[in-house]
């Protein structure tokens, strides 16, 4: 079943996110997530977002979205992260297709 990495973002320095986001993106490649949301323009609709930007990558099930978080390869992009941005990040598992009838 697919699962989801979902990262509520504000970024702290423009020129350490790019370069985050460049690290990130190869990981992402290499663990074959795909982006579903890559987002900044948020329209808060209930509560409160405390968040700029909102990211969503898909990957095929929630161990595999456990080894890309933890893969050496996107530890150095974690590592630029630290200086780039407030970073909170959950993985949930997706539903199978629902039915009304």
């Amino acid at each position: 079943m697919s699962a989801y990495l979902v990262a509520l973002i504000t970024v702290t320095n423009q020129e350490k996110f790019l370069e985050y986001a460049t690290l990130s993106a190869a990981a992402v490649e290499r663990y074959g997530a795909k982006f579903v949301i890559r987002g900044r323009d948020i329209e808060v609709v209930e509560g409160e977002m405390p968040h700029s930007r909102v990211v969503i990558l898909e990957f095929k099930d929630k161990n595999m979205a456990k080894v890309f978080f933890d893969s050496p390869e996107y530890a150095q992009a974690k590592e630029v992260r630290q200086e780039a941005c407030d970073f909170h990040a959950f993985i949930v598992e997706g539903v199978e297709t629902v039915r009304f009838s």
